[in-house]
């Protein structure tokens, strides 16, 4: 009984694979929170121009 607990204490491997789940989390939040806010840049870009594009052709129809 002695050897299995001092072999679990030792075992470091689901460590590992937590800490590596802790990092992709990570990166997926810091991925996420950047293609919100490009998105949104975008958005705001896209509009300004179609703005102007429709009031410049707005008498020429």
């Amino acid at each position: 009984m002695k050897t299995i607990v001092f072999r679990l204490v030792r075992d470091e491997s689901g460590a590992t694979a937590i800490e590596y789940g802790l990092i992709a989390a990570l990166i997926s939040v810091a991925l996420i929170a950047g293609a919100s806010t490009l998105g949104n840049a975008l958005d705001s870009t896209f509009n300004g121009l179609g703005s102007k594009i429709s009031t410049s052709t707005a008498g020429k129809l």
